[in-house]
């Protein structure tokens, strides 16, 4: 069949999970359509136009493929061509371990390379219904789906859509932090991409400076609720700091403001109680994100209680932080193994919509998405992933596994991370290391992660080159 005889396949929604998904549909010789809403009709959190907007400089997280499973993602997207992935790595900024990018020139180069490749077509407009003579329509429009669109999802489905709330943190420009309190360092020295092992700004606190701190943030002025959202659950990986505040006194230095692995070079024989780090936000150095800063306290008591941190008494913000709502469907109730409703094949669904969590999750699912659009237009047939490969992993996790029973009895599907919990487990644990030493404590379990990455890597390969993997090994 030719490609002026395939009828293209369309994409409700331009962000990372559309734009992957188009990607992979057009490098797959099919036409594609991308629909994407903004300017028409813009969302709460997005700024611009582009495609593939972020909001947060630090979205794609660790780059560490033998030890981490979101670094796993990384590289098995690159070995698999991923748009999203290749404009991430030429656009990284420094930020220790963490795969981080210039947001602005990440999102215009997924934008330039979709505009000019030829089986691409960009259509500005909202779509409400997808029309019935689009016989292969992939739903991408993340967390932030309008309300028209969900409701007919909601209609079409006969499903509740789930919700759950998402903060962003505040951005401070670089030359309003005052480095005589500050420094340069990464936890324990770590080093990433693009970075040299001190690439956050990290801003102490003594014990009595803390625990006032806290105070503020659990007594601060909050954005309220409506009725209807009152009862909607945050996604943990993304809580705002005032909530993470009132689960207890010591909960924010065990989270992300934990003052392990650094050192104040301004007074090293005194250990901060807690610390603030704030890391790099654009390709200049100029703007700086405060980390797990994600906050639904009003805007002027953002200024009020963040200027009390040592070395932000005169911090200026580029960005105050914000609140969101996102909403997700009961994805293993209502898709196939390859993303499709049940209810109707021709709809497939992408991203965060699906309840993945995360930019590179969202973008993982829609390279798997694209994948079987693309194979499904031409007449192809194509496995799925294997549940080995971080990309199988959280496949399984949306389409079949992980429902959880909450107290009144009923099941309850909830959004995730990738993470080596969604993996199956190995069949030989590692129990020595190369020179025959027993392993034992934190060295078995690196040893664990390091093995979990090593199969899932042979596994892809094996299935790219379209054998099957029958069983977990």
């Amino acid at each position: 069949m030719t490609q002026e005889r395939l009828s293209p396949v369309h994409i409700i929604g331009g962000g990372l999970a559309g734009s992957e998904a188009a990607w992979q549909i057009a490098s797959g010789g099919v036409p594609v359509i991308i629909h994407e809403m903004r300017p028409q009709r813009q969302t709460a959190a997005h700024k611009t136009n582009s495609l593939a907007e972020l909001v947060c400089s630090n979205s794609f997280r660790s780059d560490d493929k033998e030890q981490n499973a979101v670094g796993l993602l990384h590289e098995e997207m690159r070995r698999l061509g991923s748009l999203i992935m290749r404009a991430a790595d030429a656009h990284q900024i420094p930020a220790g371990g963490a795969l981080a990018v210039d947001r602005d020139g990440f999102s215009a180069a997924v934008s330039a390379a979709l505009a000019a490749h030829p089986l691409v077509t960009i259509a500005r407009g909202e779509i409400t219904v997808p029309p019935q003579d689009w016989s292969s329509v992939i739903i991408a429009t993340g967390p932030l789906t309008s309300p028209d669109l969900a409701a007919h999802i909601r209609a079409r489905t006969g499903e509740d859509a789930l919700a759950f709330f998402d903060a962003i943190a505040p951005i401070v420009h670089r030359d309003s932090i005052d480095m005589s309190k500050a420094w340069f360092q990464s936890r324990y020295d770590k080093a990433g991409p693009g970075g040299s092992g001190a690439d956050y700004i990290n801003c102490p606190m003594t014990r009595e400076q803390y625990e006032a701190f806290v105070a503020a943030l659990v007594a601060g002025d909050k954005v309220s609720f409506h009725d209807w959202e009152a009862s909607t659950p945050y996604f943990d990986g993304c809580l705002p700091i005032e909530v993470m505040a009132e689960r207890g006194l010591e909960t924010l230095r065990h989270g992300p403001m934990k003052p392990f692995g650094l050192t104040n070079p301004h007074d090293p024989q005194t250990k901060a109680y807690a610390i603030v780090q704030l890391r790099q936000d654009n390709k200049l150095g100029t703007l700086f994100n405060m980390v797990g800063f994600q906050t639904k306290l009003k805007h002027g008591e953002q200024v009020r209680i963040f200027r009390t941190i040592p070395g932000l008494e005169n911090a200026e913000f580029a960005r105050l932080g914000g609140l969101h709502r996102n909403t997700f469907i009961n994805s293993p109730a209502l898709l196939d193994g390859a993303l499709r409703l049940k209810a109707e094949p021709r709809l497939r669904f992408a991203g965060q919509i699906t309840g993945c969590e995360g930019y590179v999750e969202s973008a993982a699912v829609g390279l798997m998405a694209g994948r079987f659009a693309a194979a499904e237009r031409l007449g192809e047939t194509i496995e799925p992933p294997p549940p080995t490969t971080a990309h199988g992993a959280v496949l399984a996790h949306i389409t079949g596994g992980h429902i959880e029973t909450i107290d009144n009895g009923t099941r309850s599907f909830q959004p995730m991370n990738v993470n080596f919990g969604l993996f199956p487990p190995l069949t030989r644990v590692p129990a020595h290391d190369e020179s025959g030493k027993r392993l034992r404590g934190p060295e078995k379990a690196i040893a664990r992660k390091r093995a979990l990455c090593h199969r899932a890597l042979a596994d892809l390969e094996r299935w790219q080159n379209g054998e099957r993997v029958l069983a977990a090994e």
